[in-house]
């Protein structure tokens, strides 16, 4: 099974896959696109912002591409959280941000290699007892992704992963996780 893991930041993404990778050893775990691409030497900026988003973007999609054959792979974010992040934080920057038909293309052929989405959203109360950094982004970010993944409102869902929500403690969300790979 061919899985990603979405969700705004600090709501245990990288806890559940690290959960999940442990209970399930024949899975290879990819991490996020932030990670991978800082571990390559490119400088980020401090804060989100639009070129730094767009790059990562782009090395969501060709990760999840390159691995287009390969079976029992979990993803640490996917194509739709950056373009969420992207256009919450354009809004804030006083325009709209739009991915171009090639980006939609390139966005709807990396989804349509996936077979599940797995969904974390913010919990009230919150799961995290740490305050996170920039809460109000976390948040905007949060209700793009629901509205994204709801009502697939950019038409990238129609043929791609089925979506499937998880939430509560991190053992509640790795076994459902790890029923739903039981499952099929």
């Amino acid at each position: 099974m061919r899985i990603a893991v979405t969700g705004t930041h600090g709501v245990g993404k990288s806890t559940l896959i690290a959960d999940f990778a442990a209970a399930h050893p024949a899975y290879e775990s990819v991490a996020e696109p932030y990670w991978l691409l800082a571990q390559q030497g490119l400088p980020f900026a401090d804060g989100a912002t639009i070129a730094d988003l767009e790059q990562q973007l782009a090395e969501s999609c060709r990760l999840i591409s390159a691995h287009a054959n390969v079976n029992n792979v979990i993803f640490d974010r996917c194509p739709l959280d950056f373009l969420a992040y992207l256009e919450v934080v354009s809004a804030a920057e006083g325009f709209e941000w739009l991915p171009g038909g090639r980006e939609l293309a390139q966005i709807g052929r990396a989804l349509a290699t996936l077979d599940l989405v797995m969904f974390t959203p913010l919990t009230s109360p919150d799961e995290i007892a740490v305050a996170i950094e920039k809460p109000k982004l976390r948040r905007r970010v949060d209700r793009r992704l629901k509205t994204m993944l709801g009502e697939d409102d950019l038409g990238l869902l129609a043929d791609g992963p089925r979506v499937v929500e998880v939430v509560g403690t991190p053992a509640q969300r790795l076994a459902l996780a790890s029923a739903l790979v039981a499952g099929g």
